[in-house]
């Protein structure tokens, strides 16, 4: 235990985790060869397409220093603002972090979120400045920077670059030097938290756990505290490149544990893990249930993949704790599930996974955020979906949560960022200069107003100089109105929100726009109308395709046409009443684009 070292690695979004882990691997002989490739650790083809670490994962590494042999738990984690959940989980099973800084673009804003949760944990901090190697870095101007956020001393600072491998072996020192050793007794009843689990076709459901107390051993009847579930131990061991089985994982390890469960619901990532015979007094604490930021709903495109939607959710929120989901049905779409996410990326990569992983072609609703709606009798509504909002007469008011928006950028970037804070309803709290190039701003902002596009539109009016962080702080009283889409008079509640009462002509004048230009032209007329309870705010209509009828007739009478014309009048009538309009998906990814 002496010689077991458990860390993870946490930076801003691109300053170069999986480059410097995959150099990690490759100086401690943990992967070689063939097996070698960019992002090692990021097992999933999405992440290697993107650039993006969308999941923590978790190896073992041996590594001798001055004639004794160390393991080295390596936990890589992701970078951008929807992930910083599995961050905060990988984090709860270490004793040390390394803090990547770009020596390029130097502290950004998810930079200085990730080191406060880091020293929450009491986490011993190494500072990393990754890219020397490249001709734009800026090493003092960084270093400067580093120790005024964390207050080390000039020689901590490591100087590295993922891609040619420089400082590797000093940053493998300074994790032996100051990475402190887990601590934890051997010999006390088995105390082992969850920090993650995947889905295994052919053996189940595999958990990863970090042994605080006590030990593990293949056969024993083990027991989750949270789900009161209990299996026997069929396999356990620890975390290489693949799994390698053991007959005992003890305090200070980080291991997986392979016992036949079938449900994806009795394994709880931050559940505790103890024996059925000597049972740990108390679960492991700090662990908290991730609160979803962003609602939308998810339907199947073919009705009739609806069950194998069920089950690809589940195996879903198996692998990724984040993902909360519940059934709901749709008159325009049919069953399906709302879910939550931890904003619009996140959504983004559940649905490509969805397609991926299980081949389902699903469609999405207009995301919302969460609402509280105050009741005249005195309760209180969590409105998740527009549809669920009270009426009028029975409401008393309305809250919309509130986040603490950070934002760092280069001073030339400052009036423009404000300028898009204020449209977005945000108000300026406080303005540091950093350096003479470098601003920190601070906005209060309504949630919902950055939930669709603000993060492209940020790195848009910057060119790309802008890191975004942000923290939920409270609910406040809102003017907000449902605005409803109907097509033909039928309301499509897929295209219901709940707006700023300010913003909704426009942007319900914007959708029908769209729409229009979406829908395909039917044999018959379809009106587009965005309405406020009984109040049609904007329409569009889109024109019948009109077939020459007259056509075939040569000269002739004219009472022969205007038979034909009648009878063609009729059919359409008849094919307004039982033709239905079928909205694209494209339609609903549309309106999120929209600027209100």
């Amino acid at each position: 235990m002496h010689n077991t070292r458990n860390f993870c690695i946490i930076a801003h979004i691109d300053h170069g985790k999986s480059t410097l882990a995959d150099r990690l691997l490759e100086a401690t002989g943990t992967v070689s060869g063939k097996n070698l490739q960019e992002q090692t650790l990021d097992d999933m083809d999405l992440e290697r397409e993107r650039g993006i670490t969308i999941k923590s994962h978790a190896i073992q590494m041996d590594y001798s220093s001055k004639g004794q042999q160390y393991k080295l738990n390596l936990i890589d984690t992701p970078g951008h603002v929807d992930f910083s959940y599995e961050v905060s989980r990988s984090i709860a099973a270490c004793e040390g972090a390394l803090l990547i800084v770009d020596a390029t673009q130097g502290i950004q804003a998810q930079t200085i979120s990730n080191l406060y949760l880091a020293l929450e944990n009491d986490l011993a901090i190494i500072p990393v400045m990754n890219k020397m190697d490249m001709g734009a870095a800026n090493p003092e101007a960084v270093k400067e920077q580093i120790i005024d956020l964390i207050g080390c001393a000039d020689e901590d600072i490591i100087p590295a670059s993922g891609k040619t491998g420089m400082g590797v072996d000093l940053i493998l020192d300074a994790i032996i030097e100051r990475v402190p050793a887990p601590k934890g007794d051997p010999s006390a009843p088995l105390q082992a938290l969850i920090f993650d689990s995947v889905f295994n076709s052919f053996r189940g459901i595999v958990a990863y756990f970090r042994v605080m107390n006590g030990e593990i051993r293949k056969g024993d009847k083990v027991k989750f505290v949270a789900t009161k579930s209990e299996y026997k131990a069929d396999e356990v061991g620890v975390l290489k490149l693949d799994l390698m089985e053991k007959e005992v994982v003890s305090a200070g390890d980080v291991g997986y544990i392979i016992s036949g469960i079938k449900k994806a619901a009795e394994v709880k990532v931050g559940d505790t893990l103890t024996q059925i015979n000597n049972p740990c007094e108390e679960a492991i604490k700090g662990f908290e249930d991730v609160k979803p930021m962003v609602f939308a709903g998810i339907y199947p495109v073919d009705t009739e993949d609806y069950e194998d939607l069920r089950d690809a959710m589940e195996k879903l929120q198996l692998n990724d704790a984040s993902l909360s989901y519940e059934l709901e049905s749709s008159a325009a779409l049919g069953f399906g599930f709302r879910t939550g996410f931890l904003g619009m990326l996140h959504m983004e990569i559940v649905v490509e996974r969805l397609e991926r992983e299980f081949d389902i072609s699903v469609i999405t609703t207009v995301p919302n955020v969460s609402y509280l709606a105050y009741l005249q009798k005195g309760d209180i509504i969590t409105i998740n979906n527009p549809s669920d909002l009270p009426d009028h007469s029975k409401l008393d008011y309305i809250e919309e949560p509130y986040i603490n928006a950070q934002i760092i950028t280069r001073t030339e970037y400052t009036g423009t960022i404000m300028n898009l804070c204020i449209k977005k309803r945000g108000e300026l709290k406080n303005q540091v200069y950093l350096t003479t190039d470098r601003v920190e701003l601070t906005f209060e902002m309504p949630l919902s107003e950055i939930v669709f596009d603000f993060y492209d539109k940020l790195k848009s009016v910057s060119k790309g100089y802008a890191s975004f962080d942000y923290h939920p702080t409270d609910h406040r009283l809102s003017s907000l109105v449902k605005l409803d889409i109907l097509l033909n008079g039928e309301p499509v509640d897929a295209l219901s929100a709940l707006i700023f009462k300010d913003n909704a002509r426009t942007l319900g004048k914007k959708i029908c726009e769209k729409l229009k230009d979406l829908i395909p032209q039917q044999q018959f007329t379809i009106a587009i109308q965005a309405a406020i309870g009984a109040k049609i705010i904007a329409r569009e209509t889109i024109r019948a395709l009109r077939k020459d009828v007259t056509a075939k007739c040569y000269g002739g009478d004219i009472t022969r046409k205007r038979k034909l014309l009648e009878k063609q009048k009729k059919g359409k009538k008849k094919m307004r009443q039982v033709g239905n309009v079928e909205v694209p998906q494209k339609a609903f990814l549309a309106v999120l684009k929209l600027d209100s």
